[in-house]
């Protein structure tokens, strides 16, 4: 599958509906990871977290998503920032999908208990790279500490 991820990045002409899946999953996963290692420590909930929107959003089983994430984190050592891959996301998720990838990041951020002030600025920059109203953003917020007490 890495290898088939590595084509599908690297360009060329016309992108197959799967290529274009597989695109958006690592755009996805890249997301994510960045939140889960925003205040520099990776916590087994935050890592399940992002595991269970993968195997739930994508439809994959345990071995596809662990290449995933590990071809995921190559990308984004290469990056520049997250803007490539939220212009993915913009284009391809209904606003619905990318309010349920904005409680993923919410859920991660929380899976420690603790709002860090890195991870507080990141939801609010993928709230903007995502264009998503950031009230409700704020309102998944909420709606994730309401759950933990």
């Amino acid at each position: 599958m890495l290898g088939r991820i590595a084509r599908l990045l690297g360009g060329g002409a016309l992108v197959e509906p799967q290529q274009e899946h597989n695109r958006i999953q690592v755009a996805t996963c890249c997301l994510l990871l960045e939140v889960a290692h925003a205040d520099k420590e990776l916590h087994e909930l935050e890592e399940l977290t992002i595991r269970d929107l993968l195997a739930h959003k994508f439809d994959l089983d345990d071995e596809l998503i662990a290449e995933l994430i590990d071809y995921a984190r190559g990308q984004l050592d290469e990056s520049a920032g997250l803007y490539q891959f939220a212009r993915e996301i913009n284009e391809n998720f209904s606003i619905d999908e990318k309010y349920e990838v904005m409680e993923v990041v919410w859920r991660i951020i929380y899976a420690d208990g603790i709002l860090d002030r890195y991870e507080d600025a990141l939801a609010r920059q993928i709230t903007t790279l995502l264009r998503l109203d950031q009230r409700k953003s704020i309102d998944l917020k909420v709606k994730i500490l309401d759950e933990q007490r």
